[in-house]
């Protein structure tokens, strides 16, 4: 009788177990997100952090290193600038402070004016902004250039992210800018997080070269470029490292360059009014 009365036991454990874990594969299979999905999550949180209202602001030291390469594979000039930077109300404001551990010359003060207002003519922002909103990297825009899939949920910095693969879409979108040429050249991954749909990281590739004015002026023929982005407050997330390759030609020049960056000191502001 005992024995009768184990395995009967035993049978109403194990199917409920079964149960229960169907349960959860349902319930799983009802909350999962699609790329899609995570997608316009990420990008209604970018617009939402670019308004700026009511978000804390931060301020910065950034730290860029800039090497070029001879043929042979020797670094013939390095630059390394520091930066203060304030990220307030949505918008990024840099002021360049040192060039090789010296003030900035006039020669790189205009550099880095130039450099400026050529990111913002790629993002398609007012280049005469004193500000400008690097830490916005989705918007319905650029999203609409490239098709989008999931490949898994994967730990990052402590937190999980939706591991998410992108392509340019086939046929190309029309392009109207000249950054939209560019897009139509470049894959890669992103790692967005799962509870506050924030970019933590990407990875960028080329899939074909790219010309320049029809490579009278140059061309790119490679890039590797990874960026990562850190949750420094509450609902406040910062580009904190990134680094690049990228080879081509400058003119007749043979061009091989790397970059990488490290944002530090982190001080809170005030809130945006």
């Amino acid at each position: 009788m005992k024995v009768v009365l184990f395995k009967k036991a035993w049978l109403i454990l194990l199917i409920f177990g079964v149960c229960a874990q169907a349960a959860c594969l349902s319930c799983r299979a009802e909350n999962a997100l699609s790329a899609g999905e995570v997608i316009a999550k990420a990008v209604a949180r970018a617009q939402k952090a670019e308004a700026g209202t009511g978000q804390a602001g931060v301020t910065y030291t950034k730290i860029t290193v800039t090497e070029a390469f001879d043929a042979a594979g020797n670094v013939k000039e390095r630059k390394e600038r520091v930066y203060h930077v304030i990220f307030q109300g949505g918008s990024t404001y840099l002021k360049l402070l040192q060039v090789n551990g010296a003030p900035p010359d006039a020669a790189e003060l205009k550099l880095h004016a130039e450099n400026e207002a050529n990111f913002r003519l790629l993002s398609r922002q007012s280049r005469s902004a004193r500000g400008d909103s690097r830490e916005t990297l989705l918007t319905p825009e650029l999203v609409a250039r490239f098709d989008f899939t999931l490949v898994t949920n994967a730990p990052l910095g402590g937190r999980t992210a939706y591991q998410i693969a992108f392509r340019a879409k086939n046929p190309l979108p029309p392009a109207h800018h000249i950054a939209d040429h560019f897009l139509s050249r470049i894959s890669g991954i992103l790692w967005i997080d799962a509870e506050e749909f924030e970019i933590a990281r990407v990875e960028i590739g080329l899939s074909s070269g790219i010309e320049l004015f029809g490579g009278t002026v140059g061309c790119l023929k490679k890039m590797a470029y990874t960026m990562t982005r850190t949750r420094v407050g509450d609902g406040l997330w910062i580009n904190t490292s990134s680094s690049g390759a990228f080879e081509g030609r400058k003119l007749l020049d043979p061009l091989r360059i790397k970059t990488r960056s490290r944002a530090v000191n982190f001080r809170p502001l005030g809130l945006a009014s």
